[in-house]
């Protein structure tokens, strides 16, 4: 077997995906790719997403396919869950079956990248330029990129308005770590719960931490720093003062979000896809950026998936293929995806604007966006999902009280060098 699937096969068993019959495969390691179809006159062009809730005959199906009839073609389309999706993927490589197109969860992206399988928008002659940096460095590996985000979500602080306005808070007085802090404090006082977050052991867990790791300063390369210290004890003091309840140890985001509309909470950390949700609330909600610790938004993880191009034996069939991405990743293609998909915002200045045309109540959902990061962005690649698990970790020790800080800390350090060797 390829080494380098090798190390993937370990890093996705450390992330908790199923690595099945790719421990047993051998020979090269490059997609050679598969020859479905005819190329660029016409034929059949195989597309897989991490969609299965969206049928033949849904809005999302219909969109991919009418990109297929513009460029020509008849799209092939296969859903998978995210977690099969990437594991098939990673399985079609070896196998020379490779599907000409994949939507594909973005911390994803560097894992197929690093074993060779996909082109990069500089083969397939892609334009990045009007791509967000921050959002497009998620498929960046090496100084190459491969991909193009359809769109990201990411996190923010929803609020309940009733719950301030009783405790005398003004949400937009909130513009730093202090100022939280003291916000949580009035709503304690005035009989409520502050705020509830996921915390638990996945990478739900670290995802939701992020955002007060990097708003501390804090890297992924030193998770022992005084920043990172800082970030997760605040949280821990969260806790001890009662402004969180115990519960965020074992939270999942959807249980943070069933916590929340109790209605007995100020503040809950979750993303754009509760944005439907919360506008049905039994209560007047509102929704802030994250803060950093001395003010400013926070950057938070982005989610969302990025379509790649897997490597063809048959050349030819690249030109069509750029066409059905291009095709996908106009302005108002990326809105129609942000509309399709619980308010993806667009990955463009361009798309935002027209996104915010249509509802300007997304302005702290886009701004979010603007300010977010990449889980595997600073070159991190396939290191990623053993870092995070390191952070997640260290971030249940310290919550748990089985562990300072710097106790936990120190062994996730320790532990992220050893898996990773660096």
């Amino acid at each position: 077997m390829n080494p380098k699937v090798l190390r993937i096969a370990a890093v996705l068993a450390t992330a908790g995906i199923a690595v099945g019959t790719l421990a047993g495969c051998s020979g090269g390691g490059g997609a050679t790719g598969g020859d479905s179809g005819s190329d660029a006159a016409g034929g059949t062009y195989t597309w897989w997403d991490p969609y299965p809730q969206h049928a033949e005959d849904s809005d999302w199906a219909k969109r991919v396919q009418d990109c297929g009839t513009q460029a020509g073609v008849t799209i092939q389309r296969t859903a998978y869950d995210t977690t099969a999706l990437t594991n098939q993927a990673l399985l079609s490589a070896q196998d020379g079956t490779s599907p000409d197109i994949i939507l594909i969860d973005n911390p994803a992206v560097s894992t197929l990248a690093d074993t060779g399988m996909l082109s990069t928008t500089d083969d397939l002659g892609l334009d990045t330029a009007d791509i967000d940096e921050n959002l497009l460095a998620a498929g960046v590996l090496d100084g190459k990129t491969y991909g193009i985000p359809i769109g990201a979500n990411t996190l923010a602080l929803y609020y309940n308005a009733d719950v301030l306005s009783a405790a005398g808070v003004d949400p937009t007085s909130i513009t730093d770590w202090a100022s939280l802090d003291a916000a949580l404090a009035k709503v304690s006082a005035a009989g409520k719960k502050g705020i509830t977050f996921s915390g638990i052991n996945t990478e739900e867990g670290s995802f939701q931490f992020l955002p007060w790791f990097w708003g501390a300063g804090a890297e992924l390369t030193d998770l022992s720093s005084p920043e990172a210290v800082e970030a997760v004890t605040l949280w821990k003091d969260w806790l001890d003062k009662g402004y969180a309840p115990n519960s965020v140890i074992t939270n999942s985001q959807n249980t943070v979000w069933e916590e929340f509309l109790t209605g007995d909470f100020a503040f809950a950390e979750n993303g754009t896809w509760q944005v439907n949700s919360a506008a049905k609330a039994p209560f007047a909600t509102g929704v802030i950026e994250l803060p950093a610790k001395d003010g400013g938004a926070a950057p938070a993880p982005t989610g969302g998936e990025f379509i790649v191009a897997p490597v063809q034996k048959d050349t030819a069939r690249y030109e069509t293929t750029r066409k059905i991405i291009e095709c996908m990743t106009t302005p108002e293609g990326f809105v129609d995806t942000a509309n399709t998909f619980a308010y993806y915002i667009p990955p463009t200045a361009e798309g935002q604007k027209e996104l915010l045309a249509e509802n300007a109540g997304l302005k702290t959902w886009v701004s979010a966006v603007q300010a977010a990061k990449g889980r595997t962005s600073d070159n991190l690649g396939t290191d990623y999902p053993l870092i995070s698990e390191q952070l997640w970790t260290a971030v249940q020790n310290v919550l748990s009280g089985a562990q300072s800080p710097q106790e936990a800390l120190d062994a996730a350090q320790s532990a992220a060098q050893s898996a990773t060797g660096k």
